[in-house]
């Protein structure tokens, strides 16, 4: 069997003043070429388990394997974030240039590229997903829609290994639905989608997970 992309094992987890964990004893597996749909109720966990795959919170027990590594410590994550993209649900989490190809660029910049090769990789990034033309336009000025292609381009650009999406759809109009549908369909990494959209996930996923306190559970 292929090594896992992500591997969470016996994972408890809980924010501060909360009485109940959202994961306790929690285990999961994403093996590599999987396209995967999770699913479950508002407040089961679906993008803290994201945020725990990232390193956005710290689990008060159990191990995280990423990409083959065990990632407990910043640097560590440090290191993962280099190679897993994480689309946040709410664009503005990730946007802070002040334009639109400075977005797009900035990872590739932050990973060593020349700024001529950064722009190059963001600009093709751009057209991939219909973006061309977008280059110059101020970030914050645009609508929910376009900065949510705009923070995917952001992520692409960066040429992980995993890609994980947090409500990718919110805010975008049926074509450029249709057209992020198109694009998943093509891409030839892994990817974890969170989504309440049944249609969206019926046509970019290949299994659904139901995720819950222990575990997910494939439905």
């Amino acid at each position: 069997m292929n090594e896992p992309l992500i591997d969470l094992k016996d994972i408890t987890f809980a924010y501060p003043g909360a009485g109940t964990p959202v994961f306790r004893d929690f285990n999961f597996q994403l093996l590599p070429g999987n396209h995967v749909g999770l699913i479950g109720p508002n407040g089961c966990g679906k993008t803290t388990l994201l945020h725990l795959i990232m390193g956005l919170v710290k689990p008060q027990k159990g191990r995280i394997e990423v990409l083959g590594q065990e990632a407990s410590i910043e640097k560590d994550f440090v290191a993962v974030r280099q190679q897993v993209g994480l689309v946040f649900q709410n664009p503005d989490d990730q946007l802070f240039c002040p334009t639109v190809l400075e977005d797009v660029a900035f990872g590739p910049l932050n990973q060593g590229k020349t700024p001529a090769e950064a722009m190059q990789i963001a600009r093709e990034t751009m057209e991939r997903l219909g973006l061309a033309g977008f280059e110059d336009r101020v970030t914050y000025k645009l609508s929910g829609g376009e900065k949510k292609l705009v923070s995917l381009a952001a992520v692409l650009a960066m040429q992980p290994r995993l890609l994980l999406l947090d409500e990718p759809t919110t805010g975008l109009d049926t074509e450029t639905k249709h057209r992020l549908v198109h694009f998943l369909q093509d891409l030839d990494i892994a990817y974890m989608i969170v989504s309440h959209e049944d249609a969206f996930l019926h046509h970019t996923v290949g299994e659904y997970y139901h995720v819950h306190e222990h575990c997910c559970q494939l439905v």
